[in-house]
This record gives C-alpha cells, structure tokens and sequence, in this order.
C-alpha cells in the first residue's frame, strides 16, 4: 500500500507505475450475483453446464463490466492519499476487454498514473492507465484510462 499525504503529492508520481494489487478470485457465485445486480444473464456467463461443451475452454466468463467494476476495489489496496476529504469517479478516456476472464481465474490490477491536473475547488484529477491482468495468461482482461478527481 503507497500512502500519499495530500492530492497534490500525485503530481509528483506521474508516469510511474504505482502498484500491483493482489490477486482476488472471480468465481461463479460472482459472476452470478453480478448477473443478478445488473439483469445481465447472458448465458456465456451463467450457464455452467452450457459453457462446458460450447465455450472455448468450457468454462463460463465474468462480465467485461464485472471486470471493470473491481478497479475501485483493487485500486484501494494500492494506493491511498492521506490527508482528503472525498474522491469522485470522472470517468473513461478509453477501455478495451482485450481477454475474457473464466469463472475461476485470478485477477489483479497494475495502475500507472498518466496524469495530475488541477480542477476547480483545489481538487486533483487523476488519470490512471489501468491493466486488469489475468494469472498465467500473457494477454490482459483488460485496459482502462479511467478518471477520478481527489479533494483535500
């Protein structure tokens, strides 16, 4: 865990690789409360029995935005600003679901900061190059420039 005392103080890291996360588990039961939370219950991600003769590797799939949605998660073990009164999510530049994640794969999460600029009301946005990777495969899940903005 980086801890940073101020918003400010990121400016000082940009262009560093700030931390890998640990590996967390993505099994069925999580894929399928995901499904149930979002109404998404494509089959590639729900049907076990489906998958296993029709899905390469037979095994069902997370969600791409069940992958995306542990950024904030993971990013929380990697890093931490001391001295804040509130964080915002600002949103996406770009995002692409390079590889899907089967049900029983470990994922983990690289966040590089790209950038620290200031906004109004002393606040800092930030924007993350995040890397989604998957344990023992070359190819991530996926890659996200994704914003938030710090206050003190």
């Amino acid at each position: 865990m980086r801890v940073i005392a101020y918003p400010n103080d990121m400016k000082r890291l940009v262009g560093e690789e700030i931390g890998v996360s640990d590996w967390v588990l993505i099994d069925q039961d999580t894929i399928d409360k995901f499904a149930e939370a979002t109404g998404d219950h494509q089959w590639i991600h729900v049907d076990v029995e489906r998958a296993k003769t029709e899905m390469p590797g037979g095994r069902t799939i997370a969600h791409g935005f069940l992958t995306l949605s542990l950024i904030p998660r993971l990013g929380a073990t990697i890093w931490a600003i001391e001295h804040r009164s509130r964080g915002l999510n600002y949103g996406l530049n770009k995002l692409r679901f390079t590889a899907p994640v089967p049900a029983g794969a470990r994922v983990r999460l690289r966040q590089k900061l790209l950038a620290a600029d200031d906004v109004k009301n002393d606040g800092v946005r930030l924007t993350f190059e995040n890397t989604m990777e998957i344990e023992g495969q070359e190819t991530p899940a996926l890659v996200a420039e994704a914003l938030s903005i710090v206050y003190p």
